[in-house]
């Protein structure tokens, strides 16, 4: 390629036809924070549309009635999805589904299968993990959906041959989507969790977050879902899911969430709707919200959430790392001994090792409160080559992440 050795700014003087309008920088800068004022307009003047299918509307979240899934024609089913992809792109990112889950019976059966996994996992030694929440404050089940079909087959194939699951997925991910789920019980007393935003970005600190480009930083919701069922009936005493309507439309909140500004204009301004038994959430990632608080005296808030992924977000082949790792370890080694933790070597490890822990398995890799990513191999390498670990120590450390990362 021509000219590719002066990166120097230049002056365009237009006799090419070629426009002099500035780039703009790609990333959302850590230096400038993002406009509260803005996001207080976004979410105080955005106008709620109307939504004829729609039950009602409380707190300017549409709330849905759900009929028989067969009682209903593939266009008033596709009508149905029209209104909660309207309402999760444009609208107010939310909607409740009210009896998602009519047999009731099942969904204590059900309960009762993640108590069960709840008392059996109490007596295994080391820390719990929990989401934007202090470790113990509630009782977490990650992977419920693997772990409640293999304590009970039976219920798992009534719980999740529930149609309207796919139904609402589907309308806003498209087909071939991948529901993952996890449980957890609220219990009173406990305190409300830091208002946020949900995988993938939401995952990340605040200066991994900024290493995204800003449309990367939209597109990010568009590769999942989440979701909830409610196990217990949910007062508003008991502090169902805090919701700021309209946040998910702000550009800049995977940025702005853990600003202290932002996370107490969400406390001025979030709306909760107590849910029934049986009843479902859905909202797009990007909405800001957080779990309540429980003040009851006795209800424990139980809700088994959804985290339902697009399929596009794969690799269009598999790489075993180890192997490659294996091979190429003594070589990095000698180029870290001669430049350090030079470019190139960070070009290498970015190439040949994991940098996103995802998945993994959040009970042998334990998440943390301040960040919920464990660490990379990525990390991992560098760790390596600064304590200078040899070809076999550094490969039984990426043995065992892939070991604690499998279901």
């Amino acid at each position: 390629m021509k000219g590719t050795g002066n990166l120097r700014p230049h002056t365009n003087n237009h006799s090419n036809g070629t426009s002099t309008s500035t780039i703009k920088p790609r990333l959302f800068s850590v230096d400038t924070p993002p406009s509260l004022e803005e996001f207080k307009k976004l979410t105080t003047e955005s106008t709620l549309v109307h939504y004829p299918l729609a039950a009602s509307t409380e707190s300017n979240v549409p709330i849905y009635n759900l009929p028989e899934f067969s009682s209903l024609t593939t266009e008033e089913r596709s009508a149905l999805q029209d209104e909660w992809y309207h309402i999760l792109l444009s609208g107010p990112g939310v909607f409740v589904t009210k009896r998602l889950y009519t047999d009731i019976a099942l969904i204590d059966r059900v309960s009762g299968v993640f108590s069960s996994i709840i008392a059996e996992e109490k007596n295994i030694a080391g820390k719990r993990g929990d989401h934007f929440a202090g470790s113990g404050a509630n009782d977490r089940v990650w992977n419920s959906f693997s772990k409640h079909c293999l304590q009970d087959a039976d219920s798992f194939v009534e719980y999740y041959s529930n149609p309207w699951l796919p139904a609402i997925s589907a309308a806003w991910l498209g087909p071939h989507h991948r529901l993952t789920a996890q449980v957890n019980v609220v219990k009173p007393g406990a305190k409300a969790q830091i208002s946020h935003r949900d995988y993938h970005i939401g995952f990340q600190d605040n200066q991994s977050c900024a290493g995204f480009p800003k449309a990367l930083q939209v597109a990010s919701q568009f590769l999942t879902l989440q979701g909830a069922v409610a196990h217990s009936d949910m007062p508003l005493e008991s502090g169902p899911t805090r919701l700021l309507p309209f946040s998910q439309k702000f550009e800049e909140g995977y940025m702005a969430y853990r600003i202290l500004e932002f996370q107490n204009y969400f406390l001025e301004n979030y709306v909760s709707l107590p849910l029934g038994k049986g009843d479902g959430l859905f909202f797009n990632p990007a909405l800001f919200h957080a779990a309540g608080q429980n003040d009851s005296d006795s209800i424990l808030r139980s809700a088994n959430l959804f985290q339902i992924s697009s399929a596009f977000g794969k690799p269009m082949e598999m790489v075993d790392t180890y192997p490659l790792i294996e091979k190429s370890w003594e070589g990095l080694q000698e180029m870290y001994k001669k430049n350090g933790l030079s470019e190139e070597v960070k070009a290498f490890i970015s190439n040949v090792a994991e940098g996103y822990p995802f998945p993994t398995n959040l009970d042998r890799r334990v998440p943390e409160t301040a960040g919920m990513a464990p660490e990379s191999e990525q990390e991992l390498l560098i760790k390596g080559l600064e304590k200078g670990w040899t070809t076999k120590e550094v490969l039984a450390k990426v043995k065992e992440i892939k070991d604690d990362s499998h279901a």
